[in-house]
């Protein structure tokens, strides 16, 4: 853990420096800016949902207030582009009770949701939406791996507060962030992750299509795409950037 925090550590400054990052450093990625939605599209679409907008310089996701992705100007949306070693900043902060999600090294399978294949980093009102109080241990609230591992310590800011995230993934080692605070680590492609598995929503007896495709996250390569989820609820995301560590 103690290695993983000092790289962490050295790509920091550079990376969250302002809306542009750091034009001397080749290997940050601007995802999001606060001025275009260059280079995002929808999960299996060609365009960007029209309910995914830019206000006040924050990609935000208007709410439909029917659950998650149930209208056709809404669903996931992904950066058209994928990363396999990187350290993903951003910052987020939802309204009252809202529910969204960061998913990374995600697949596009045609006719399925991109969660089948994705890790998530949860993004959550933990005060007031239900879903804190499911899965186990608060494994389903705000920077927690998703119905996997509960965020240790939890320090999220309250709704309508920006929330600061880092996700690093190196080499199959993962580290959630939340607040600068490291929050989650794991292993993927290993038997701690075949564990984690086997104890989800998504384990091999409930969700075998699930199963088999997060088992081996990141497909062949060990690469994928990062996405921001529509799960019906107002979410504001800003400063968006990667670091490549490849």
């Amino acid at each position: 853990m103690k290695k993983v925090l000092f790289m962490a550590a050295l790509a920091t400054a550079s990376i969250f420096a302002g809306c542009k990052g750091n034009e001397d450093d080749a290997n940050t990625v601007v995802l999001f800016d606060g001025t275009s939605l260059e280079g995002w599209r929808g999960y299996g679409k060609t365009e960007v949902p029209s309910r995914w907008t830019i206000e006040d310089g924050c990609l935000k996701f208007n709410g439909s207030g029917g659950g998650e992705a149930q209208t056709l100007e809404g669903g996931d949306i992904i950066f058209d582009r994928k990363f396999k070693n990187f350290e993903l900043e951003l910052e987020w902060k939802v309204a009252k009770g809202s529910n969204s999600g960061i998913f990374y090294l995600a697949q596009e399978i045609p006719g399925k949701p991109i969660y089948i294949s994705a890790p998530e980093y949860q993004v959550l009102d933990n005060a007031n939406h239900p879903d804190a109080k499911l899965g186990v241990d608060g494994n389903r609230m705000s920077a927690s791996l998703y119905d996997m591992i509960p965020a240790n310590p939890q320090n999220q800011k309250p709704y309508g507060e920006w929330n600061k995230t880092k996700i690093l993934c190196y080499k199959g080692t993962v580290v959630h962030y939340q607040n600068d605070k490291p929050v989650v680590e794991y292993h993927l492609w290993t038997p701690q992750w075949q564990e984690l598995l086997d104890n989800s929503k998504f384990s091999k007896d409930k969700w075998p299509e699930a199963y088999d495709l997060l088992l081996n996250c990141g497909g062949e390569n060990h690469e994928g795409y990062i996405g921001l989820q529509d799960h019906g609820d107002d979410v504001w995301f800003r400063n968006i950037k990667v670091k490549v560590l490849d």
